[in-house]
């Protein structure tokens, strides 16, 4: 028996030249294999302040992810839950794209995998975004080139996103008979359940302008040189914020979105206000607004 081809072992069924194509602009769900620029897929850096930032870096493959990068960004995500002291997180992608979704190979080996491998495989995407979900600080997705698929699925597992001017935005799924399944609650939390169904069962592929429309993206921006001056000014803003307390804000929206107002629900906001104003942060920043001053955490 010949041993088959690579052609014939694709079970996408592409050759090179039609990858490139499937991952033009127009339909960006895939990116094709080339070297990674350094073996480092998920960079954190840092200030003493309190600013983290979180780059995923495969810019030679335009940021798309496979399961090593996922296994990355999860375990930075991980990392974030634990740490003290974060005021905001940013999230972006290396080179100028923030992430053109699945890696091509990656979704070739996943062809050929059985549904329970493929199950137990989106299990670590779908743990990926929770664990992003559930960072307490404040995380803003900085958005530029693309954001696709699973990308744009990130972008709106973030609590707030900021995209560049011309950034390119698909939920191309259907296009190859798949779905956009783990990254749906993050998506239609942030869009709503219409506008998702049309995103999701039209493919369209959409603009910054349109993504603040349909409320993915927060703010647009003119140009990529912006975003310094963009990250700087919030950052700086966000210092005034308890960091403690902005994560219990968090925790207070994800707890009471899509509870009926009841007395059960009026009991849990009660005790979470009273808890508050005897905690530490709330002893300070009271105290610093009745004495005219800065609290400490501005410091």
């Amino acid at each position: 028996m010949r041993k088959p081809t690579e052609a014939e072992l694709n079970a996408l069924d592409i050759t090179p030249g039609e990858a490139a194509e499937i991952n033009a602009i127009s339909h960006p769900l895939l990116a094709d294999p080339a070297p990674d620029s350094d073996d480092d897929l998920v960079r954190i850096d840092s200030t003493a302040d309190g600013v983290v930032f979180v780059t995923i870096n495969r810019p030679d493959r335009r940021n798309a992810f496979d399961a090593p990068t996922i296994a990355a960004l999860y375990e930075a995500f991980e990392t974030l839950q634990g740490a003290d002291h974060v005021r905001v997180v940013f999230i972006r992608g290396a080179g100028g794209t923030f992430s053109a979704g699945a890696d091509l190979a990656w979704m070739a080996d996943a062809a050929r995998w059985s549904e329970s491998d493929n199950r137990d495989d989106a299990m670590g995407l779908a743990k990926m975004l929770k664990a992003l979900h559930d960072v307490p600080a404040l995380t803003v997705a900085l958005v530029e080139g693309a954001a696709m698929g699973g990308g744009a699925g990130i972008v709106a597992a973030c609590d707030m996103a900021v995209a560049v001017k011309g950034t390119k935005f698909a939920f191309s799924e259907v296009k190859l008979g798949l779905i956009p399944a783990t990254i749906a609650p993050y998506v239609v939390e942030a869009v709503g359940a219409r506008t998702a169904r049309a995103l999701f069962m039209t493919a369209e592929l959409f603009d910054a302008e349109a993504a603040r429309g349909y409320g993915l993206i927060d703010r647009v921006l003119d140009s990529a040189d912006q975003i310094d001056s963009f990250v700087t000014t919030f950052a700086d803003s966000m210092k005034a914020c308890a960091p403690g307390a902005v994560g219990e804000a968090k925790r207070l929206v994800n707890h009471v979105a899509g509870h009926r107002i009841d007395h059960s629900l009026m009991e849990e906001t009660a005790k979470r206000i009273a808890r508050a104003r005897v905690s530490a942060e709330g002893q300070e920043g009271v105290r610093a607004f009745l004495d005219k001053r800065k609290p400490g955490w501005t410091q």
